[in-house]
């Protein structure tokens, strides 16, 4: 039972943190365009290659 003293707290720490995480992914635009993600990997760009 003792060692429930230390899981809650980290438990709830981890969840608070991945809450924060994903919040701050809204923040900053990353799932604004999901389409045009999954289209621009199929295209061949030259300039993408390593010289």
């Amino acid at each position: 039972m003792d060692l429930l003293i230390y899981l809650a707290p980290a438990s709830v720490f981890l969840g608070a943190m991945g809450l924060f995480a994903f919040w701050w992914t809204l923040r900053n635009g990353q799932y604004e365009d999901p389409a045009g993600d999954a289209a621009r990997i199929l295209v061949d760009d030259p300039e993408d290659r390593p010289a």
